[in-house]
C-alpha cells in the first residue's frame, strides 16, 4: 500500500462517517446543527465534505469514533499526535488487510457452498477441474478448439445475481481467442457446438483468483455466465 498521508485518509473517513446519515431524518429530540456558507471557500469546503461522503459511504466505517477524530484532527494541527505517520500507516494497514482477508474468506466459502448445492440441481454436469455446466440450447454446429478464435454473446453474473457484465445488454457480440480468455471458458466453451447456450458456474481458481478483477469482481468470486456461441473462426 503506498504511503498516503494519514492526515488526508483520516478525513476522508470522517467525511464518510459524518456524512453517511445523509438525507436521514435526525433522531427525535436531536438538534440539527446547521452550517451557514457565507463564502465561496465555505462552499466548496462543504460540497467537498459531501462529495467525500457520498463516495465512501459505502465503506462500512460507522464505528468511527468522531471524538477521537477530532482529538487528532487538533493534535495534528498542534503537532501532538500520539503516533507518528508511520505507525498511523502500520494502524491502518493492519486492519484493512485483516479486513480484505476476512472478506477473501468469506467469499471463497460462499462460492464452494454455492457450487455444493448446486452440483446437485437437475441438469448441472461437473467436470474434473471443477467447473459446472447446464445445457440450455444445443446446437448442432462444430466444437471450436482452444486455438480458435469464437464469437459469443454472454451475460456474467456473481452468485448473488449481480450483473458484472453482459454483451447482450451491450447489443454487441464478441470475438476473442478461446485460449485468451479465463480458465473457464476455455475449457467450457470447447464443450459447446455452434448455436449452443450454456450457462457456466466456474470456480474462482478457474476465474480471476485470489485478486478479482476491477471493481465489479471481488476476490475469490465464483462467477456465472450465461453462453452463446454464434461463430467459430478456426485458427490458420
Amino acid at each position: 500500500m503506498k504511503k498516503i498521508s494519514l492526515i488526508i485518509l483520516v478525513v476522508l473517513i470522517s467525511f464518510s462517517t459524518s456524512f453517511a446519515q445523509k438525507g436521514k431524518k435526525a433522531k427525535k429530540g436531536k438538534k440539527v446543527e446547521t452550517v451557514e456558507l457565507k463564502t465561496q471557500t465555505d462552499s466548496i469546503s462543504y460540497a467537498l465534505g459531501a462529495d467525500i461522503a457520498e463516495n465512501l459511504a459505502k465503506s462500512n466505517l460507522d464505528f468511527i469514533d468522531l471524538d477521537i477524530f477530532m482529538k487528532a484532527m487538533q493534535d495534528s494541527r498542534d503537532t501532538n499526535l500520539i503516533f507518528d505517520t508511520d505507525k498511523g500507516h502500520e494502524v491502518l494497514n493492519t486492519y484493512f488487510s485483516a479486513k480484505k482477508a476476512e472478506e477473501a474468506k468469506k467469499a471463497s466459502e460462499e462460492g464452494v457452498k454455492f457450487l455444493a448445492e448446486n452440483a446437485k440441481k437437475e441438469g448441472v454436469k461437473t467436470t474434473a477441474s471443477g467447473l459446472q455446466y447446464k445445457v440450455i440450447t444445443e446446437g448442432s454446429g462444430a466444437k471450436p478448439k482452444a486455438t480458435d478464435k469464437v464469437k459469443v454473446h454472454y451475460i456474467g453474473t456473481l452468485i448473488d445475481g449481480t450483473v458484472f457484465d453482459s454483451s447482450v445488454e451491450r447489443g454487441q457480440p464478441i470475438t476473442f481467442p478461446l485460449n485468451g480468455v479465463i480458465k473457464g471458458w476455455t475449457e467450457g466453451l470447447q464443450l459447446m457446438t455452434v448455436g449452443s447456450k450454456y450457462k457456466f458456474f466456474i470456480p474462482y481458481d478457474l476465474a480471476y483468483g485470489e485478486r478479482g478483477a476491477g471493481q465489479s469482481i471481488p476476490p475469490y468470486a465464483t462467477l456465472i455466465f450465461e453462453v452463446e456461441l454464434l461463430d467459430i473462426n478456426p485458427a490458420e
